[in-house]
């Protein structure tokens, strides 16, 4: 087991299975299709915190954001501030990633991201873009996960516990890539 330090969980174990189960499939249909919902569990996900300063146009940007340091490739986070003692939570588990990407590769993956961002705004509206980042620390996010199946299919769900939304592809193909890797 490791100990990490995590932000704060705005979903509690019982709202998750309560999302769990509650969707816009009537519950005899999910059940039928996907399995009843057979387990939940917390889990873990390593993100790398950095200040970011984007120049564009004249005008200087600071951004407080996070950039998962496993693959890099998770949706970015953004903090209005460093979190605190109080938002965030220490604690010894086994159900979390390692984070793969060391400071440099994590930061070159969120100037990538930052620069798409800004492409997307319009290329038109760039003139002299510059973007810097700098490490801050590490902290991990919170999920849960919700198992469902019959017999011997499984099937993951993921919920961001902070956001309180389902998560996608990428996150499940995490979480499965982690469940069947050997430890």
């Amino acid at each position: 087991m490791s100990n990490i330090r995590s932000l704060k969980p705005n979903v509690t174990r019982e709202q998750a299975i309560l999302q769990f189960s509650a969707s816009g499939i009537p519950r005899f249909f999910r059940n039928a299709a996907f399995g009843r919902l057979r387990s939940v569990a917390e889990f873990y996900i390593p993100f790398r915190l950095f200040q970011a300063q984007i120049s564009n146009r004249g005008k200087t940007d600071q951004l407080l954001v996070a950039v998962d340091g496993v693959s890099g490739t998770l949706d970015l986070f953004q903090f209005n501030h460093v979190p605190t003692e109080e938002e965030t939570i220490c604690l010894e588990t086994r159900n979390h990633l390692s984070g793969s990407l060391d400071s440099a590769a994590a930061g070159s993956q969120l100037m990538a991201k930052l620069r798409r961002i800004a492409y997307g705004r319009g290329f038109f509206r760039l003139q002299g873009l510059e973007i810097h980042a700098s490490p801050v620390e590490e902290i991990h996010i919170p999920y849960w996960l919700g198992f469902r199946g019959s017999d011997d299919r499984a099937r993951v769900a993921v919920i961001d516990a902070v956001r309180r939304r389902f998560e996608g592809a990428k996150v499940r193909r995490m979480v499965e890539a982690w469940l069947t890797s050997k430890r």
